[in-house]
Parts: C-alpha cells; sequence; structure tokens
C-alpha cells in the first residue's frame, strides 16, 4: 500500500528518518517531486551533516533555497545547523551578554569564554528553529525534510525539553536579579534579556506543538529488511512514541522482487521475507510501503520521480 495522506492541505512537515544508509534522502527526493507535481510549492530540506541531497538530485544545491530548475514548485536546501547556530549567536549576542552579566558574577572574559564554547546539540535546535521560522512565513506549501541518522533525529526531538529546562534556569537566575532591582529602586522594567528568554521559550513550545500535532507533522520511517535495520527501527520508533510524536506510515525500502529467475536473487528475497513478517508483525498499526530493490541507481530527477509515482498516492 503506498504513502498516503501527503496532499492534505493541514500537513505542513513532512520528515523522512530511520537508520544511514536506508534510503530517507532517495524517498524524501521523490516526495519533493510528488508534491511539486501535484501543485504543491515545495521546499526540500536536509538536515543530515553528512548531506547528499545534491547528489540525489543531481543539481547542485546549498545553505539557501534554490529552486530546482526544471520542476515547478519544488526548492531544495541543504540546512547548515553550525551557520544557523552563528547567526543566531550574532543576532542575540547582546541579549546573552546581558543575562550572564546581571544573573551570575561573571566578568567579561569569563562571559566570552561561555560563549565561545559550543552547547551540544544547540546547533541542531537552531536547524530546526530556522525550519519552524520558514513554516510561519508560509512561502511554500509542504517542508520535507531528510533527517540525519536516527541518533541525530532522536536527538533533535530531546533538544526542545533540554532547551526548555535551560531557559527555565536562566529565567530563575534572571528573577533574582529581577527581586534586587524591585527591593533597591521599587520597580522593574523588563529589558532586551526578558524578551529574548519569552522569545526562545515560544520557540521551544512552537517546535514541541508542530512535531506533536499529527495533522501538521508526518514522521515517515525508513528501514531495510535487515536485522540491525528492524531493531534501530524499533527503537526509533519507540522514542517517538515517547515524545509523543506520532508514526503511521513506514517504508521498506530495498527489497528485492519477488518475481526473480536467478538463484542468487532468490535466495536474498528468501532472506528477506523473514525480516519483512517481523517487520508486518510489529509494526502492525502502520501503513508499511515496500518499494522495490531496482537494478539501476536511483539518483537524478527523471529517476526519483518515477519512484515518487510509485511510493507515493492521493
Amino acid at each position: 500500500m503506498p504513502i498516503t495522506g501527503l496532499l492534505e492541505p493541514s500537513l505542513k512537515l513532512i520528515l523522512f528518518g530511520g537508520k544511514g544508509g536506508v534510503g530517507k534522502t532517495t524517498c524524501a527526493s521523490g516526495a519533493g517531486l510528488y508534491l511539486a507535481k501535484n501543485k504543491k510549492n515545495t521546499l526540500l530540506i536536509s538536515t543530515d551533516p553528512a548531506h547528499s541531497l545534491s547528489d540525489s538530485m543531481g543539481i547542485e544545491t546549498g545553505n539557501e533555497i534554490k529552486k530546482i530548475k526544471g520542476v515547478e514548485g519544488l526548492s531544495a536546501m541543504e540546512l547548515s545547523a553550525e551557520k544557523e547556530l552563528a547567526d543566531f549567536k550574532m543576532q542575540y549576542d547582546d541579549e546573552l551578554r546581558r543575562l550572564f552579566d546581571t544573573s551570575t558574577y561573571l566578568d567579561k572574559e569569563d562571559i566570552d569564554s561561555i560563549l565561545e564554547l559550543p552547547i551540544p546539540g544547540i546547533d541542531e535546535v537552531m536547524g530546526f528553529k530556522k525550519i519552524i521560522d520558514m513554516i510561519e512565513e508560509g512561502t511554500f506549501d509542504k517542508y520535507v525534510v531528510d533527517t540525519a541518522p536516527t541518533g541525530h533525529a532522536l536527538r533533535l526531538l530531546a533538544m526542545p525539553e533540554l532547551l526548555d529546562n535551560w531557559i527555565k534556569v536562566m529565567a530563575k537566575m534572571r528573577w533574582k536579579y529581577r527581586y534586587m532591582v524591585t527591593s533597591f529602586a521599587g520597580k522593574y522594567k523588563p529589558d532586551s534579556a526578558d524578551d529574548f528568554l519569552m522569545s526562545m521559550k515560544k520557540t521551544v513550545k512552537k517546535i514541541e506543538g508542530l512535531l506533536k500535532d499529527e495533522n501538521r507533522c508526518e514522521f515517515i520511517v525508513v528501514t531495510i529488511p535487515e536485522d540491525m535495520a528492524i531493531k534501530e527501527t524499533e527503537r526509533m520508533v519507540k522514542s517517538l512514541n515517547q515524545y509523543n510524536v506520532k508514526v503511521r506510515q513506514m517504508i521498506i525500502n530495498n527489497v528485492v522482487p519477488e518475481q526473480v529467475h536467478c538463484p542468487f536473487c532468490q535466495a536474498r528475497r528468501k532472506g528477506q521475507d523473514k525480516y519483512i513478517q517481523e517487520i508486518t508483525d510489529r509494526f502492525s498499526d502502520l501503513n508499511i510501503t515496500i518499494v522495490p530493490l531496482l537494478s539501476h541507481e536511483v539518483k537524478g530527477i527523471d529517476a526519483l520521480k518515477s519512484l515518487g509515482a510509485e511510493i507515493f498516492s492521493n
């Protein structure tokens, strides 16, 4: 049964996730072309640090939105989380310094050192913030995301909670500063640092709200009929459920066709059959689409269009 429902007007964000090497980029690219063909103005985004979107499409993309030549209604970008974090630090440098200056006993040199420190995972959050900002701008009908391998994707889902905890700590420190100012001056006037914390709080809620809204967000898991891939897929689906991110559809990629005469291919398919059965048993509540292993590399616009027409349906 093909993947369905992507044309629903309320659905904005479509994420493809799974183990490295299972074909997420190919499936995401096929989805982008399918949506564009159906008159949906679509932005195809790669958040994988090892970008392969350009290789898959056969067209050079980059960190800026670029229209795909020859495909009306489709644009693409390979998002650089590091650049988004650098831009974020530059944009909010004054506010971050004010927070540390008024809420701690750190001097300027200490604050400089802290702001230069890398915060694990925060670059990925800033990358996702960029996606949220683009969705709110409303330039496109659909946003299709080729995510990083499982570990990175799950860390991204966990980061809003961690970032929220960081904001709570900073807000508590800020409250002490506010108390001192009120005690001595009689009143407290919120400044840019307070506005920054409020803005970040709203960003966290927007990310959580979008990911958990099954009408606006669809997370499609991609796997292959192999033992290690199944185990990682199961862990991913469980983690997504824990974060209240609903998984409704799954793609089993690189399946050897049943009607083959080559003894090697027949043996390979026989070995895959038990894993396909295991997947359908473990994920019986999901709509599962089987994508055959092709004799040629799925690369370039025409090949991806053909694949998209096979995988996705109204």
